[in-house]
């Protein structure tokens, strides 16, 4: 099952980036056995101001066509990680060819594209900058994937 990173805003060298990197490559490479991944990163940017409506609509272009829509958004389901890398198992399980996460930008998520999603994630009620929510996002991945695969990286 392929995964798809869909996120407003560019990631610029720095600690993020690299954090982003590191857990998509470990993903990919635990993941693979396990007939998840790659994750390809798709990412956006509304140069002419245009705000959430136009960030969604570049957003929904990204999305592979058939790919299940799993936003991250506050309102979505808080989930442990053993429940995230059953949702992410189950998914493949099912025979789901693609699954496109959506991270929208600083303002969040348009509503039309919110409603329109298979599955809404939140890491909480907290709000958090978008771009860590892709290291956040990333982390979890390859958590999920050491979970999935019986590792030790996760401690229950």
């Amino acid at each position: 099952m392929r995964l798809h990173l869909c996120a407003v805003g560019r990631l610029r060298a720095g600690p993020e980036r690299t954090l982003v990197y590191d857990y998509l490559g470990r993903f990919d490479k635990t993941g693979r056995a396990l007939s998840l991944g790659p994750v390809s990163q798709h990412e956006v940017e509304d140069k002419r101001g245009g705000g959430m409506e136009a960030e969604a609509e570049l957003l929904a272009r990204a999305v592979p066509s058939g790919a299940l829509l799993a936003v991250l958004d506050e309102r979505g389901r808080v989930l442990s990680s053993p429940e995230f890398a059953a949702q992410i198992g189950g998914w493949r399980d099912s025979g789901r060819q693609d699954v496109a996460f959506v991270i929208g930008g600083a303002d969040g998520i348009a509503p039309a594209l919110r409603d329109r999603a298979d599955f809404a994630l939140s890491f909480g009620r907290m709000v958090w900058p978008h771009v860590l929510v892709r290291v956040m996002l990333a982390e979890q991945l390859y958590r999920a994937a050491t979970i999935l695969a019986g590792g030790p990286y996760h401690r229950v």
